[in-house]
């Protein structure tokens, strides 16, 4: 892999390794049962038909030892994070003001902050450095080994479209992180909460990105399984440039011989691959399936799982394989709000590229290498709809304009025999 260009894996600063195992032990007592699960028929069509929610508490052991580090580029220092203390963090968001929360998930909730230039100094409001904190919750579904998880990938991980670790806070039982703020949030707000639809060259371009993302992530010299790719964790920067972001779920894949790493199943439902659900065995293809999910969402502006729809359309990915099929239904597909301002070409290749990525056959998936391949020339095309039906219109404008001169005379013969009575094999009376 060209490091230059695809970004680079360093080997992670270890100093928060010795503070969370102090820790550990006082946390083993709040953690989740580990659940038994039963993979049946009967389970996937529960999968196939849940709400949009947690497959399973996303409490997975996910301890450093589990995920060796990726071996260190030989030109490439260790990556150095900043390590913040809580009052630090708290005086950065204005004492974790209320009118300062980006979001919450799972983790926490995401408090925007200003840290100065050079170190961990709180800034002023609109100075500095603008920063999103992200505060784990006490009583959190996500814990502390999640928190070690996103500090352990994102430390090593570095690539434009992966969101950047600034820096960390452990301290007593606070534990915080601290990314790049991205300016746009997520691809969630875009495509379902605000009124104004998102352009189709934008979306383009946020799903090359986001592949480009899962692509680095597959491609290193050791892969990382991300594992809850969905929309609200893409992020998009002031220029549309997606990063993938929360990393608390993600796996190290299998090495060597290993077809497959065999893990709880934790996720969301309707991005999760389905035999991923059914039998706790993980690939990169099944990141491959969720992004299939992504882009059918961002081809069509639906949800995943919408149980607003009628019955036979809340289920995306079930709703659509029929117009996937169909050449001819393909279109049906676009979010209608785009109104004709999309690429034909475009539409087709999106299509047949998300069709590819839901194959039941985790084999039969392409890799995220090739769905860069089949992106990344569709950012170029000017082929709209709308100039298509407007070219079809004025061509049927003129069709029906009454001819005069030399074309009155030259349709004169074909009309004539269009209304002979011989033509209809009638006589007619006078």
């Amino acid at each position: 892999m060209d490091n230059s260009k695809c970004g680079c894996w360093t080997a992670l600063k270890r100093g928060v390794a010795g503070a969370y195992k102090s820790s550990a032990s006082r946390d083993s007592a709040n953690t989740i049962p580990r659940t038994s699960l039963v993979y049946d028929a009967a389970a996937e069509t529960r999968y196939l038909n849940a709400s949009n929610r947690e497959l399973l508490p996303p409490n997975e052991a996910h301890l450093s030892s589990d995920n060796p580090d990726p071996s260190p580029s030989d030109d490439k220092s260790p990556c150095q994070l900043l390590q913040f203390s809580f009052q630090q963090l708290k005086s950065a968001t204005g004492n974790f003001r209320p009118d300062s929360i980006l979001g919450e998930g799972g983790f926490g909730y995401v408090f925007k902050g200003w840290i100065e230039e050079n170190g961990t100094a709180p800034a002023k409001p609109g100075s500095g450095i603008t920063v999103a904190v992200k505060s784990l919750k006490p009583d959190g579904l996500q814990g502390h080994r999640e928190w070690m998880a996103e500090v352990d990938f994102l430390g090593q991980l570095h690539h434009p479209n992966l969101v950047k670790l600034i820096g960390y806070c452990i301290e007593d039982d606070q534990r915080l992180l601290v990314y790049e703020f991205m300016t746009r949030g997520s691809l969630e707000n875009h495509l379902f909460r605000r009124t104004i639809p998102l352009p189709w060259s934008s979306r383009i371009k946020i799903a090359l990105g986001a592949a480009k993302g899962l692509a680095f992530l597959h491609g290193g010299p050791e892969p990382v399984i991300y594992r809850d790719f969905k929309t609200s964790n893409i992020l998009l920067d002031s220029e549309y440039n997606a990063k993938l972001s929360d990393f608390g779920l993600a796996k190290a894949g299998p090495q060597g011989d290993n077809t497959h790493v065999s893990t709880r199943v934790v996720g969301t439902y309707g991005y999760a691959a389905p035999e991923y659900v059914m039998t706790g065995h993980l690939t990169s293809k099944s990141d491959v399936y969720s992004f299939g999910v992504v882009l059918l969402e961002i081809l069509t502006g639906r949800r995943s799982m919408d149980k607003k729809r009628p019955k036979g359309e809340q289920n995306l990915v079930t709703w659509s394989r029929s117009y996937l099929a169909d050449k001819r239904k393909l279109y049906q597909l676009v979010d209608p709000r785009l109104e004709l301002n999309y690429s034909l070409k475009g539409v087709q290749k999106v299509s047949q590229l998300a069709y590819n990525c839901l194959n039941k056959d985790p084999k039969s998936r392409p890799t995220m290498d090739e769905v860069v391949k089949v992106l990344t020339p569709l950012q170029d095309l000017n082929d709209l709809a709308i100039l298509s039906y407007h070219s079809r219109s004025s061509q049927q404008a003129r069709r029906k304009k009454k001819p005069d001169g030399a074309q009155q005379f030259l349709n004169a013969p074909s009309k004539s025999i269009r209304d002979s009575p011989l033509n209809s094999g009638k006589q007619r009376c006078r």
